[in-house]
């Protein structure tokens, strides 16, 4: 990081090169103020990892300097890596909208994490330090309380747009587009603009056209509705509702997320009919027409409430032939496979199902599509620019259009977690880089899954483990007893007894050989073990399963 006393210094500690894990760190002297803090979910090959956080070895190297964590919105990718953050790091004040700081501390809650110190924020909240001022300017997005930030430094002012997209007729509030302008008018120095849509040309459809294609299908089905959604779209749901009670339906809840966001949203007042809720032993006294089901489960979790109703395995709900599923969202890239699974299964219970590509109206994004990108370029009017949000090819395609916006090239950053742009008189130039990185969290263990133990991961669900339990007498230096081999996802143990005793007979070989010289220890057996045995059962099998050589010594004359 550039040390420069004249320097202002922006960095991502995540969010560039991917989509999630959101950590912006914005520098000048011995003040550093936070934007945002969310995990990422990972991918499949990362095997029994729950979440993927930042690398923070720079803030706790800085810690003295931390003024606050600035919140842009409510979702996870940007809050649901804090509670981790708060146990290593010192953060004097979070700043957040109402809607996120009650996400914040039920998040906190359910982690045990104590933290009092969250102040409310709204669109006329403005932040003072002795080096920065934080201006929120309010967004459309699928959640409440979303903003972009203006961070006026002394080096000029940083426009940083969180989520965003623009909806001229929202459910909830228009984005401010007067206070951008005025902005754009005064002279942005940096722009930081989400690029999760880079790569879809056109405009986002409005919210306000889902609502009518949900209503559309609400109103005319003579069964019941079962929607999907995001528990997140806030928006979303708020709209399922006022369409259920404009159809005379009641919803019962399924999903402990969804059930979060309702409350949330009950809380609020941005759902104010209580009563439209019911569980399923109402139910029972209504008529099919009179029921909507809201659950999860859009992108085919296994264990999400709609997985379990398509398995058959949920304990309240059984699928009826006139029943109509609605998967209100589009597919996270990666989980296509298992939302189809779902589909399928959904299909040979005899129902009806809409997907946004059967009824293109049941889903829109909450984040800017190509010509809303050029609107926030237009309206900003940055000197420089840096995409972020996104993976690498869609902050390259941010990139054109940024230069189809008459943003010289050169003008123009695209980063990796960890690079340094530096602020100079109005001059933007990219430095040093500082350390940057994934860290897994694996249940209660934070940073201590490497990537070895990942790789060990992989090789046994491909190939199984294979244990062999040796009895050594430490007298006569000898094993009492042949080796023990058992395994799990190798092979059948029962059913390959040729292939056991080979293995036992290699075993023992090694063993009598290692325990005739003049030394060993149990660290140099289990070593000699592996390095000997791996060739040979690949040589058998064309497979490598993780060896564990368990060694138990006996002094018997």
């Amino acid at each position: 990081m550039n040390n420069n006393n004249e320097t202002t210094s922006i960095v991502a500690l995540g969010g560039l090169g991917e989509v999630g894990k959101n950590m912006y760190v914005v520098t000048h002297k011995e003040e550093i103020i936070i934007i945002d803090a969310g995990v990422m979910f990972p991918e499949d090959d990362l095997l029994g990892i729950d979440y993927v956080i930042q690398d923070i070895s720079y803030l706790k190297q800085n810690e003295d300097k931390i003024k606050g964590l600035v919140i842009t919105h409510g979702h996870e990718d940007h809050i649901g890596g804090i509670s981790f953050l708060l146990n290593s790091v010192n953060i004097p004040k979070i700043y957040a909208s109402k809607i996120a700081a009650d996400l914040i501390v039920k998040k906190l809650t359910d982690r045990n994490v104590s933290y009092n110190n969250i102040e409310l924020v709204t669109e006329d909240t403005i932040l003072k330090t002795k080096y920065f001022k934080i201006e929120f300017v309010g967004t459309t997005h699928s959640i409440p309380g979303s903003f972009a930030l203006a961070i006026h430094t002394p080096n000029g002012i940083i426009f940083e747009t969180g989520d965003f997209k623009f909806d001229l007729t929202p459910i909830g509030p228009v984005a401010n587009i007067h206070k951008m302008a005025e902005l754009g008018k005064n002279g942005v120095t940096l722009l930081l603009s989400d690029s999760t849509n880079a790569l879809s040309p056109g405009s986002s459809k409005s919210e306000s056209s889902v609502d009518e294609a949900l209503n559309d299908i609400v109103s005319k089905h003579y069964g019941r509705v079962i929607i999907a959604t995001f528990a997140s779209n806030i928006f979303r749901i708020k709209h399922i509702v006022e369409t259920c009670r404009k159809n005379n339906r009641k919803i019962i809840i399924f999903g402990r997320s969804m059930e979060t966001s309702i409350e949330l949203a009950l809380n609020n007042g941005l759902i104010e009919d209580k009563s439209i809720f019911i569980d399923n032993n109402q139910a029972k006294n209504l008529k099919k027409n009179e029921i909507c089901i809201l659950c999860t489960g859009t992108q085919g979790e296994p264990l999400a409430a709609l997985s379990r109703i398509a398995n058959g395995q949920h304990k309240q709900i059984t699928l009826m032939p006139d029943d109509l599923v609605v998967f209100s969202s589009s597919p996270i890239p990666g989980n296509a496979a298992s939302i189809n699974r779902v589909i399928n299964k959904l299909y040979l219970k005899g129902v009806k199902v809409y997907t946004n590509k059967t009824f293109n109206d049941v889903h829109t994004s909450g984040h800017a599509k190509e010509e809303e990108l050029k609107w926030m370029l237009r309206i900003i009017n940055p000197k420089y620019f840096m995409p972020m949000h996104g993976e690498y090819r869609m902050l390259k395609e941010h990139k054109r259009i940024a230069e189809d916006c008459n943003i010289p090239s050169e003008n123009i950053f695209i980063c990796k977690n960890g690079d340094v742009i530096n602020l100079n008189k109005g001059v933007v130039t990219k430095g040093n880089s500082i350390q940057a990185g994934d860290v897994y969290v694996d249940g209660s263990r934070i940073g201590d899954i490497g990537s070895q133990v990942i790789k060990d991961r992989k090789l046994m669900s491909n190939d199984g483990i294979l244990v062999t339990i040796l009895n050594i007498n430490t007298l006569t230096r000898k094993l009492l007893i042949k080796p023990n081999v058992t395994t799990r996802g190798f092979i059948m143990v029962n059913e390959n007894p040729e292939l056991i005793n080979k293995i036992e007979h290699k075993i023992t070989d090694i063993v009598n050989k290692t325990l005739s010289s003049a030394s060993y220890s149990h660290t140099d057996l289990k070593n000699q073990i592996i390095l000997e045995l791996y060739p040979y059962i690949n040589e058998l099998t064309g497979r490598r399963p993780i060896i564990l050589p368990v060694i138990m010594e006996v002094n018997q004359a």
